[in-house]
């Protein structure tokens, strides 16, 4: 006969929380383009030509202004490793504000190696599938999106001829809010996400930018709101977060998932904190786990979004999201789990990471 005993023990559960690390930039420029390189190498851009970099995780930065681009704000910039970048600013191109630099020696010296004065463009955001072959895009002419192509790692660009696009709607057009109004992905797909009409957009291309195709999301568009900020996994699965830059605090609906490329888009619930999201990104951890007496690889994955209402992360897939903190952060980069968000006024923050808050709870074992 065995003795029942009742044991009241404590399991802990986690809660994930994370937290930004602010770091001094000894800069007051504001910053919406960044691009986390690796855990050690991240680079910045941001108005009055400044492009900021760090070599070594953040704990000193450097501050780069370009020649000739004082007045210039650099909202999106791609960098290939620490000595690499190109920059792209926007402004209205007849005013010669939208231009494209190019550095090989880790910002001590910048070629400018794009420029158009065609009255109403507007560069919007710059991606890179590789080393050579990259796109950059800016506000509609003449009806069409302004596209741009590279296949030499942006030392050179040409225009997309303007006859491969879908016409756009009345007052549609794209935010360079965070350099992630553009995105890539797979071998030779491109994403633009839009506002301005009554509803968001996404136009897609599978041919490295030479035509497109275009999909209205149930996402709800105005002239000062839609999608700012997409990202893709795959060639099939995406997200793309949004709002209305004039009601940052809003709770409506901000979210919208893919599953097949781009095709179709599903609205999910708003993000938490609700509000203007304007990039959003994913965190992935690897770390190696016991299964019996072998070391199995596992990853845990993340999204993380940022807007000036604050940072919101979800566990899966953007169906729900938890509350990290109010900081007003404007762009987001993630080289694994290592990354970067910027904002207004010189704001740089380093996450430090996903922590395990323990809460006690009884059960009872017999």
């Amino acid at each position: 006969m065995f003795l029942r005993n009742l044991l009241y023990c404590w399991l802990l559960t986690a809660t994930a929380w994370g937290q930004w690390k602010v770091q001094p930039a000894q800069t007051e420029a504001h910053f919406r383009a960044v691009h986390a390189v690796s855990a050690k190498v991240c680079w910045i851009g941001g108005t009055k030509g400044q492009v900021l970099r760090t070599q070594d995780g953040g704990t000193n930065w450097e501050i780069h202004s370009v020649v000739g681009a004082e007045a210039l704000d650099f909202r999106d910039i791609h960098a290939f490793d620490a000595e690499t970048a190109v920059a792209m600013s926007a402004g209205d191109a007849d005013k010669g504000a939208a231009r494209i630099y190019r550095t090989e020696d880790a910002g001590q010296s910048w070629k400018l190696v794009y420029q158009t004065h065609q009255k109403g463009a507007f560069l919007d955001g710059i991606e890179f599938w590789d080393k050579e072959h990259g796109i950059a895009f800016g506000d509609p002419i003449d009806h069409k999106f302004f596209v741009l192509t590279t296949s030499d790692g942006g030392k050179t660009w040409a225009e997309v001829p303007r006859d491969q696009f879908p016409p756009i709607e009345e007052g549609e057009a794209a935010f360079a809010a965070s350099g992630t109004s553009l995105v890539v992905s797979a071998k030779s797909w491109a994403w633009i996400g839009t506002g301005g009409s009554t509803f968001a957009r996404v136009f897609r291309s599978k041919d490295f930018g030479k035509s497109w195709e275009v999909a209205e999301t149930p996402l709800p568009a105005g002239k000062t709101s839609g999608i700012f900020g997409l990202h893709f996994f795959n060639r099939l699965r995406g997200i793309a977060v949004g709002g209305d830059y004039l009601h940052v605090s809003d709770s409506t609906q901000n979210v919208i998932v893919t599953q097949d490329g781009g095709k179709t888009w599903q609205l999910l619930p708003s993000t938490n904190p609700p509000g203007l999201k304007e990039a959003v990104t994913v965190y992935r951890q690897e770390y190696k786990a016991m299964a019996g007496e072998a070391p199995v690889a596992s990853v845990i994955e993340r999204l993380i979004t940022v807007g000036p209402s604050g940072t919101g992360y979800s566990i899966n897939g953007g169906k729900t999201w938890n509350k990290l903190d109010d900081s007003p952060f404007h762009a987001v980069s993630f080289a694994g789990k290592d990354g970067w968000a910027v904002g207004a006024k010189g704001l740089i923050a380093k996450f430090e990471g996903f922590r395990a808050t323990p809460q006690k709870k009884a059960f009872r074992k017999k």
